[in-house]
């Protein structure tokens, strides 16, 4: 009895460490930005009140509504332009690339940039695509140009390139991970019953591949959708996104309410996307089955 006692006891401990620690770290936090999206701003500070006031604001002003607008349309974007470039990319490591040693190295290609600081990927490109930069110094040399144009930087397409090389790995390594666990036997019995690679794609490999699809959208989606240093670096001041906007309201602005409001707002369009994601892969496991 003793021993169940002490085993049911350490288990609890074991437990609420974690649990204790998210309650801390992620629940309080998120309580008290709750809360002050309720506060009134009064300058040059605010105070504590029950009103709707700054959802209202979001909701009445068009530029709150058109920023959320053109941040869900680049998020969406990136999710799309990665997963363009993510599933056949994966695909040929998994299906095409016999040796181990070397699929491994080429998956490690992909995933090295995490490494390294957001920052400088994020500068790698504003260099890139600059007016002195590497792009248009190569189409000056070639002819295509006469002179450098600054059209390649501080615009949505900068944004949507840039964000899709630093989200990348995050839709490459669900896919990856799904596309390994398709049973080769599957495979080669629709080869066997004279199948076509298309129609055996069709019909195994990507319905078996769709949990790494939907979770590698969902992180890219959600990841850049709370940036706010690319489009800082190479968006421009017509290419802000929300979390531009509420960095603005908690910095310069000193409107906290405000900037709890939208912050808000920007937790439950994720949340509402990590669900949306979770019904779909269960549906998709019904199907399946």
């Amino acid at each position: 009895m003793r021993a169940v006692v002490r085993k049911r006891l350490s288990a609890g401990a074991i437990v609420s460490v974690p649990l204790l620690w998210t309650l801390a770290f992620l629940f309080v936090p998120y309580f008290i930005m709750f809360t002050y999206s309720f506060y009134l701003k009064t300058f040059p500070t605010f105070e504590p009140a029950f009103q709707f006031g700054n959802y209202q604001t979001i909701i009445s002003d068009p530029q709150y509504y058109q920023v959320l607008f053109r941040t869900f349309k680049i998020a969406s974007i990136v999710a799309a332009s990665a997963l363009l470039v993510a599933y056949p990319l994966t695909y040929f490591l998994v299906f095409q690339v016999r040796s181990r040693r070397l699929r491994a190295l080429l998956y490690m290609a992909v995933i090295v940039p995490l490494w390294v600081s957001y920052l400088l990927r994020a500068y790698t490109w504003k260099t890139i695509l600059g007016n002195e930069g590497i792009l248009n110094s190569f189409l000056v040399w070639i002819g295509i140009l006469s002179e450098p144009t600054d059209i390649f930087l501080y615009n949505q397409f900068s944004m949507v390139l840039t964000l899709t090389y630093i989200y990348i790995p995050f839709m490459v390594m669900p896919i990856y991970t799904s596309l390994e666990k398709v049973p080769a036997s599957m495979i080669e019995a629709s080869k066997d019953l004279g199948v076509g690679p298309f129609q055996t794609f069709l019909r195994i490999t990507l319905p078996l591949s769709m949990p790494g699809v939907l979770a590698g959208a969902t992180f890219t989606f959600c990841l850049t959708f709370g940036d706010f240093v690319a489009p800082f670096l190479v968006g421009g001041p017509n290419g802000f996104m929300v979390a531009n906007i509420v960095q603005t309201q908690f910095g310069a602005a000193l409107n906290w309410p405000l900037g709890a409001a939208l912050s808000i707002v920007m937790l439950i369009i994720v949340l509402s996307i990590i669900s949306l994601s979770d019904r779909l892969e269960r549906a998709g496991r019904l199907d399946l089955s």
